[in-house]
């Protein structure tokens, strides 16, 4: 059974990533003093008194649009709002009501659902007469807290636990999911991958770069299995990121593909594959998650040889993760999305996979057969056996009697006869040499 959502709703910086990551116990949420930091809705668990929940940050909501980005940050606010059980309406007690607060307030009227009405930012406990103003919104009794602190929050969650619904505890909650991110450089199209996967708005699609700065996930049960989906932000060196926020939006990027079974790389086919590219390729490869490469806005390449040249150009600079298949798809039209699902099912099918010993051996006895080895002075190469210790990715120990000797060109040569042998499309592979007593 799903956990109770509870949404974190409020006017731009009034501390709604802080509080979540205060009771979440964590660092997820982006916090940062410019304002618009949160766009997109993230979901984060927590656990208070033995109840366990899910918090939901969202965008600050204002009634202008001077940005642009403002109408779908509502937007994805009053979806928390909807599929919320309970909702924490958070203040700022140092500047007082506001205006947008009252408008907040009208919609929380309307959505009849259980609110809380937080005051932050009151570090000092005994200053209450900063809440009187407050009682004008009409949602009940204002609760002073400070997120940074801590203060007053024990209050608020005991009071919480309380308006959510209960769950059965014969249940288990943890989901066995495939952990897919989608990873890119940015504007290739991830966010709106996501939602065409996802089935929903749930990223913001904007032709603007690193519209994206929190990692986004969301869960998609199919027949085959159940996916969580990771939008991330877009990926670029260090040294072009040149906002606070895109610098942790990159490190959020980077704990999704840590954390990532399947990667999805999308490339702008419009574009052709760049040094960007090449850069988040490597670093799905180093961190040793199954790749898929998708070729987005595929619509768009007018002629044959623009799309032959696109693939030439993946071909060659792609060479060290040969390994992951190629789709072309367009996330706008909906092009061929539908055979992502089969690719990530199958390379993560061999992601997870294992080879049987007897399996792995008979390769060793023909590539003995076929003689070809490495000697260096009077040390020949022999490897002697060969077993797979370990998967996601597939890790596979070799014996051998003078392991010393094996270099990168060797051990090329045996991931080639492997991948020619067994089915291990999609999946980096892993290989330890050891001395044979």
């Amino acid at each position: 059974m799903s956990l109770p959502i509870v949404a974190i709703v409020g006017r731009p910086n009034v501390g709604k990533s802080t509080f979540v990551n205060r009771v979440a116990l964590s660092k997820e949420a982006i916090v940062h003093e410019q304002r618009g930091v949160t766009r997109d809705r993230s979901y984060h668990h927590a656990e208070w008194n033995g109840v366990d929940f899910t918090l939901v940050d969202t965008g600050g909501i204002e009634m202008s649009d001077d940005d642009r980005f403002q109408t779908p940050i509502r937007n994805q606010a009053q979806v928390a709002m909807e599929e919320a059980d309970a909702i924490v309406f958070l203040v700022d007690g140092v500047t007082g009501s506001v205006s947008d607060d009252a408008a907040v307030a009208k919609l929380l009227k309307r959505s009849r659902k259980p609110v809380l009405l937080a005051v932050n930012k009151l570090d000092n406990p005994a200053n209450e007469d900063a809440l009187w103003e407050f009682y004008s919104l009409g949602l009940g009794t204002p609760w002073p807290i400070s997120s940074i602190h801590g203060h007053g929050t024990g209050d608020l969650l005991d009071e919480l636990v309380v308006l959510l619904p209960d769950v059965n505890d014969g249940e288990d909650d943890e989901v066995q999911a495939i952990n897919v991110a989608i990873i890119g450089r940015p504007n290739a199209g991830k966010s709106s991958l996501t939602n065409r996967l996802v089935g929903t708005e749930r990223s913001i699609v904007s032709d603007v770069a690193g519209t994206t700065r929190d990692s986004i996930d969301a869960l998609v049960v199919r027949s085959t299995a159940t996916y969580r989906i990771v939008d991330t932000a877009g990926l670029r060196k260090k040294s072009q990121i040149d906002e606070d926020v895109e610098y942790y939006g990159f490190v959020r990027a980077m704990r999704a593909i840590d954390r990532a079974d399947v990667a999805l790389l999308i490339v702008d086919s419009t574009l052709g594959l760049t040094d960007a590219d090449q850069r988040v390729a490597t670093f799905a490869h180093e961190r040793g998650c199954a790749l898929v490469v998708l070729l987005n806005k595929w619509d768009l390449l007018d002629t044959p040889e623009e799309r032959e040249a696109v693939r030439e150009q993946v071909a060659d600079r792609l060479v060290f993760v040969s390994y992951a298949p190629v789709i072309a798809i367009s996330a706008k039209t909906g092009r061929s999305v539908h055979r992502i699902w089969d690719a990530i099912d199958k390379v993560y099918a061999n992601y997870a996979g294992s080879i049987s010993t007897s399996r792995l051996n008979v390769l060793l006895t023909e590539l003995r057969d076929f003689g070809h080895t490495i000697s260096k002075g009077r040390m020949r190469l022999r490897i002697n056996y060969i077993t797979q210790t370990g998967t996601k990715p597939p890790f596979f120990t070799l014996f051998a009697n003078h392991p010393q000797i094996i270099d990168d060109n060797y051990e090329r040569y045996l991931e080639n006869r492997m991948r020619a042998t067994f089915d291990l499309e999609g999946t980096p592979i892993r290989m330890k040499f050891k001395k044979k007593d």
